[in-house]
């Protein structure tokens, strides 16, 4: 849900913060004063892309930051994944556009990148608008509309997908004609030779780069610690001499005086450590070697892995996990008859497992689509309209329709009228008609996936009152009510019959100030949305009559 939205620079607001509450926020204002702007903004914070073009001119940067209420453990798991820190229920997201077009992201005030806030956009907020109705219609979104209200899991199907692919490659690979599968096969018989005459190890460029830095500095490390040893243990005026006589000295002391028991202690502790010390400097001392010869073989060594890190991995892990790689090419191509029988065995059996999963996803959403359309098209009739609504699932199982989702294609189907063919939605529906059916569609939807969410996300619906106005505009009034009571709602309007229905009236404004353009926000009172809904209603001009519509729309949808 979201608690706070700031807006700084962008377009034409200059400063604008919002606070936004539980149940249905309408906003209202004149045509261009900034509505959709404020939305926009939104959809910045949800991962959308951003452009220098949004930045109020003369300003070095637009900035957009919002305050969440967020489920725990699925954000809090995204966040984790991305190397992102916590902030409990709160989540705090800032996004920044710079006038020369390059922007910053922060998630609770940590760097982050816009694809972290498509990750996280599913757990805060969904942005309806009438410029997206149709493509919220495409083939992809339309599968993932009906995958979402069954609560699909996908994943093994997905999985199952990627193994026959990968296993039809590795085919592919060893059907190559003769020709190229031999000159393959010597350039993998070369790198396997050339990786393996080397024997990298794991972390063996790490260590040998530590010894190069001792074996080249050998005189001024054997001075150093000589230097050390000598300061604190063998010469005259050492430390671990001087420590012990003064530690003699105060145990003297301690012999007539209790409180000299503790700092005698201390210093033998002292003692002990700076002999210790000196130690360990002896021993690396004597350690060091100046050898010239073996400077010169490990530079050669790093020389080498030098080069088969830039040929075939940045890592020595890398060049090693390539060095298997293609060993099992050639091994493969040498043995290729018997390889190639072995891999259709288990193409087939990977082919078997995928359509068991997919054959299961088709069936759960032919299933879910009896029960969804019957949903949906309640809610329409709901909404003013006599419409017949289908979601018809299509698809073969033949090779040829598969993907990563399955092989089905969904598809939404309405008769916007009695007697009326069922068509594409997106072809059949007109603007009012579509916002309506967008709009049930949404609701149910999200009604069904409210009952897996701890915490309801905020729904976004810009303009989505388009060609309808009457009977329509107090049903998708009250649409909207209902599906606030389950989530937070946000919707930018132009009908007074929809605005009397909000829990919370804002109203956008737009100023003239020293010469610039400013939009200004602000959460009306009880008598402040009277006159604003009657403005509506009348126009610039308010009269008796529209206050006295305004009250009455007031008292009958509170």
């Amino acid at each position: 849900m979201l608690t706070e939205l700031r807006v700084e620079n962008y377009a034409v607001i200059d400063n604008v913060a919002v606070e936004f509450a539980a149940g249905l926020n309408l906003l209202t204002g004149e045509t261009g004063a900034g509505k959709s702007i404020l939305i926009d903004a939104l959809a910045l914070l949800l991962g959308e892309k951003s452009s220098s073009g949004t930045v109020r001119h003369g300003a070095e940067k637009a900035v957009v930051s919002g305050v969440f209420q967020v489920e725990g453990r699925a954000v809090d798991a995204l966040l984790e994944a991305n190397g992102l820190d916590s902030e409990g229920e709160q989540l705090i997201v800032r996004r920044e556009v710079a006038a020369g077009g390059k922007g910053r992201v922060f998630v609770n005030n940590q760097p982050a990148t816009a694809g972290v806030l498509k990750q996280l956009a599913p757990h805060l907020a969904a942005v309806h608008a009438q410029s997206e109705s149709i493509l919220s219609f495409d083939a992809a979104t339309r599968l993932e509309l009906l995958d979402t209200f069954a609560a699909l899991d996908g994943a093994a199907c997905a999985a199952a997908f990627a193994n026959w692919k990968s296993l039809r490659e590795r085919i592919a690979d060893l059907e190559r004609n003769e020709q190229d599968r031999l000159r393959l096969l010597d350039l993998w018989q070369f790198q396997r030779k050339e990786i393996a005459e080397a024997r990298p190890e794991a972390g063996e460029d790490q260590k040998l780069e530590t010894e190069k830095r001792i074996l080249a500095n050998a005189e001024k490390l054997y001075t150093a610690a000589s230097g050390a040893y000598d300061l604190l243990y063998e010469s005259n005026s050492a430390a671990a001499g001087t420590l012990r006589a003064a530690l003699r000295q105060v145990e003297e002391l301690a012999r007539y005086d209790e409180k000299f028991k503790e700092p005698a202690e201390t210093l033998e502790s002292a003692a002990i450590t700076v002999e210790d010390a000196a130690a360990t400097l002896r021993d690396y001392a004597e350690s060091i070697h100046a050898s010239p010869e073996r400077l010169a073989e490990v530079e050669d060594r790093l020389a080498l892995l030098d080069r088969l890190k830039r040929k075939y991995g940045n890592t020595l892990e890398q060049v090693i996990a390539y060095g298997r790689e293609v060993a099992r090419k050639v091994e493969e191509v040498e043995h290729r008859d018997e390889r190639l029988a072995e891999l259709r065995k288990e193409l087939e059996s990977a082919a078997q497992e995928y359509l068991q999963e997919a054959r299961t996803l088709s069936r759960r959403r032919y299933d879910t689509a009896r029960k969804l359309e019957k949903l949906v098209e309640a809610e329409i009739n709901d909404l003013a309209m006599k419409a017949r609504f289908k979601i018809e699932v299509a698809g073969t199982d033949e090779e040829g329709n598969w993907t990563a989702e399955g092989f089905d294609r969904v598809q939404y189907l309405v008769a916007a009228n009695p007697g009326e063919p069922l068509g594409p939605v997106e072809k059949i529906a007109s603007g009012g008609e579509l916002s309506r059916v967008l709009l049930a569609l949404k609701a149910t939807i999200e009604a069904g996936s409210k009952r897996r969410r701890a915490v309801p996300r905020t729904l976004v619906f810009d303009e989505i009152d388009i060609g309808i106005g009457g009977r329509a505009a107090e049903a998708v009034g009250k649409k909207l009510k209902s599906l606030a009571r389950a989530h937070q709602v946000l919707c930018i309007t132009h009908l007074p019959q929809i605005a009397s229905f909000a829990d919370h009236h804002f109203l956008i404004e737009k100023r003239e100030s020293a010469g610039r353009s400013r939009t200004a926000i602000r959460l009306l009172d009880e008598a402040e949305r009277r006159e604003e809904i009657a403005r509506m209603l009348s126009g610039a001009k308010l009269t008796d009559a529209s206050r006295k519509h305004a009250e009455q729309l007031l008292k009958a949808n509170a």
